[in-house]
């Protein structure tokens, strides 16, 4: 079955970088800042507001939800403002964007260049991200074989997460 495949490939030795995976969202947007640090980036306050909205939602949030939350706090937030701090934190691998539900995540690992698979649970919209370069490795050893370039990647499986499967 695809989900031990999946399991196997998870929980497999093999990966050649180990990811650490921030434990709760203060310790994530720790992270970011010393990443943006290091990277001589400006995570400015608002980046940062939009940044600990999405770890603290422990799921995938969409956009427009940010903003009624940045609304609730400064009253004057516009669909470009969030949008820009999405932008900026999208291209530096901060956050996520899971392209069919349109929402976005935290990411598991922000200091690493990468592009993971997720698995979106239909039932409570959780999203769980597969840690292991072996996936997108096997994608581009294929697109390969059929001389194609691949330039992003995107797989996200749909299901029911295991806590949802016991309800």
């Amino acid at each position: 079955m695809i989900a031990d495949e999946v399991n196997t490939l998870s929980n497999s030795t093999t990966t050649k970088h180990a990811h650490h995976h921030h434990e709760s969202p203060k310790d994530f947007v720790a992270a970011v800042e010393h990443a943006s640090e290091e990277r001589g980036l400006r995570l400015t306050p608002l980046r940062k507001e939009v940044l600990e909205l999405i770890a603290a939602a422990g799921k995938p949030v969409k956009a427009y939800d940010l903003l009624d939350h940045l609304r609730e706090r400064h009253g004057n937030a516009a669909p470009p403002t969030v949008y820009r701090a999405l932008d900026f934190l999208l291209e530096h691998g901060f956050i996520h964007k899971l392209e069919s539900i349109n929402a976005f995540v935290s990411c598991h690992h922000p200091a690493e260049a990468h592009q993971v698979p997720f698995l979106i649970c239909d039932v409570c919209s959780s999203a769980q991200e597969v840690c292991d370069e072996r996936v997108a490795e096997l994608i581009e050893a294929q697109a390969k074989t059929f001389g194609f370039r691949p330039q992003a990647q995107t797989l996200e499986v749909h299901g029911v997460c295991k806590q949802c499967r016991k309800a």
